[in-house]
C-alpha cells in the first residue's frame, strides 16, 4: 500500500467555490460559526457545524447534529453544488496569507503507515473529540476535514508543486479572512506517478494540525472494508514553509499572590525587566508578561533551560515548569479552568483585552515552537504540552473531500 495515493475528490463547481469554503470546523465556535453562515447556505458549515440549523441549546454532539449535517451534505450534492471528479487526482493546494505562500498535495494518505508510526505525531487526541469525528465520518461517509501534514526535506516535490504554481490555478478564490486559496489539479499519469513515487522513499511525515481527524479515520478504516477507507483526507507541505504564529496564555488569578510578590518569584528563574510597550518575544527563552496596565519582559537564564530534552526545552513547556505550575498553581493545561490559551491570530492587544477587562489576571505572550522543534518531539515519540502550535494560515473545509 502506498504512502500517498490520488482520489476522486468532491469538489464545488466553479461559480459556487466562493459560497462554499468555510474554516476549519475547530476553529469556531457555533455562535461565530452561526453568524458566518448567515445569510450563506451553501457555507459548508452548515456540513460542519451542523448544530448552526438545530436548536440554540442543542448539544453538539447529540445525534441530531450528525444526522443534520448528512442532510445537509446530499443536499448540496443532489442541487449539483458539489461534484465528483471523474477519476482519481492529486490536488495542488497553494495557500496566500500577506506576505505568506505555502504549497502542498491534496492526498490520501495510508491510514497503515499512520498506524506504523511513519505519520508521526506530537499531540494526544481527547476521547470525546475523537469520537465526534468518527462520528462526522461515518454520518456523511467522507471525510470532508483535512489533515494538515508536513513532509521533510525533498527538493523535488517541493518544484514540481512550484511548476504547477505556474499555470492558472482550476480555483482562485480569496475568502473572507483575506487568505487566498489556489487549486491545480494533477491528472496526468505521469505526475500522479512522480507524487507517488517520490513520498514513498520518505522516512516519515509529520502531523502539524488534525490529531482528531487522522486518529478517528484510523478508527473508522478498522470497520470498513472498502479501499478509500484505508486513506485518510490530507494535505501535505514542506517543512520549510509551514507557519507557526505565537500561541498564549492568560490565566484569571494570581494564585492568592500580589503583583509584586508574582514578580519577586519569578526572578528567580528570569531575569525581569520592565517595558513600556507590548512584548513580544524575539527568540527561544524570551517571554513577555503582562499585568493590568504594565508589561515586562521575561528572559529565562539560561541554566534554567534543559539539555537535550526535545519537550522540556521548549518555551511552552519552560513557561509551565517555572511559571504556570510552581508559581501560580496550573498544573493541568488540559483540565484546569483557570488557564485559557489565545492564538497569536489574535494579536497581543487581545491579551491586554483579556486582562484589563477583569478576566484575567495575567497574561504570557511566547515566542512561537518551531517546525523542527515540532519535527524532533515527534521523532523521539514524545508529545507536547496542549496549546503549543498554532498553524496559519488554515486549509479550507469544502474545498476537496473523500467520498467513500
Amino acid at each position: 500500500m502506498p504512502l500517498i495515493q490520488p482520489f476522486a475528490g468532491l469538489r464545488p463547481v466553479p461559480e459556487h467555490v466562493a459560497d462554499v469554503i468555510a474554516p476549519p470546523y475547530d476553529v469556531l465556535n457555533t455562535e461565530e460559526a452561526r453568524e458566518r453562515a448567515t445569510g450563506r447556505p451553501l457555507s459548508f458549515l452548515h456540513v460542519s457545524k451542523p448544530e448552526i440549523d438545530l436548536e440554540p441549546d442543542i448539544d453538539p454532539y447529540d445525534p441530531a447534529v450528525y444526522q443534520k449535517g448528512a442532510g445537509n451534505f446530499r443536499r448540496m450534492i443532489e442541487q449539483g453544488v458539489l461534484q465528483q471528479d471523474a477519476a482519481p487526482w492529486f490536488y495542488v493546494y497553494r495557500l496566500t496569507m500577506d506576505e505568506h505562500r505555502q504549497t502542498g498535495l491534496v492526498a490520501g494518505v495510508s491510514v497503515a503507515a499512520y498506524n506504523a508510526n511513519r505519520i508521526r505525531k506530537h499531540e494526544f487526541t481527547r476521547p470525546q473529540k475523537e469520537d465526534d469525528r468518527v462520528r462526522q465520518i461515518e454520518a456523511l461517509a467522507a471525510q470532508t476535514g483535512p489533515v494538515f501534514l508536513s513532509y521533510p526535506n525533498a527538493p523535488a516535490i517541493d518544484a514540481k508543486l512550484a511548476k504547477f504554481t505556474d499555470l492558472p490555478g482550476d480555483v482562485d478564490v480569496t475568502a473572507d479572512d483575506g487568505v487566498r486559496h489556489e487549486l491545480w489539479v494533477v491528472a496526468r499519469d505521469a505526475d500522479i506517478q512522480f507524487f507517488i513515487d517520490e513520498f514513498e522513499v520518505l522516512p516519515a511525515l509529520y502531523v502539524a494540525d488534525g490529531h482528531h481527524r487522522s486518529a478517528a479515520a484510523a478508527r473508522v478504516a478498522k470497520t470498513r472494508g472498502d479501499e478509500a477507507a484505508q486513506y485518510f483526507l490530507s494535505v501535505l507541505f514542506p517543512h520549510h514553509q509551514m507557519q507557526i504564529l505565537d500561541y498564549n496564555r492568560v490565566v484569571c488569578d494570581l494564585n492568592g499572590l500580589t503583583e509584586q510578590v508574582l514578580v519577586a518569584r519569578i526572578s528567580t528563574d528570569f531575569d525581569v525587566v520592565d517595558s513600556k510597550t507590548a512584548v513580544c518575544p524575539s527568540r527561544s527563552g524570551e517571554f513577555g508578561m503582562y499585568l493590568p496596565g504594565h508589561w515586562y519582559r521575561l528572559t529565562i537564564y539560561p541554566e534554567r533551560i534543559p539539555a537535550d530534552d526535545p519537550v522540556a526545552s521548549l518555551d511552552v513547556s519552560l513557561l509551565s515548569d517555572t511559571v504556570l505550575a510552581p508559581v501560580l498553581g496550573v498544573k493541568d493545561l488540559r483540565r484546569d479552568s483557570r488557564i485559557d490559551f489565545v492564538g497569536g491570530i489574535r494579536g497581543l492587544q487581545e491579551l491586554e483585552r483579556r486582562v484589563d477587562s477583569g478576566g484575567m489576571a495575567v497574561a504570557f505572550s511566547l515566542f512561537p515552537t518551531q517546525m523542527d522543534q515540532l519535527m524532533r518531539v515527534a521523532d523521539s515519540g514524545e508529545v507536547m504540552p496542549p496549546k503549543s502550535t498554532w498553524f496559519e494560515p488554515k486549509l479550507a473545509d469544502g474545498m476537496v473531500s473523500l467520498m467513500y
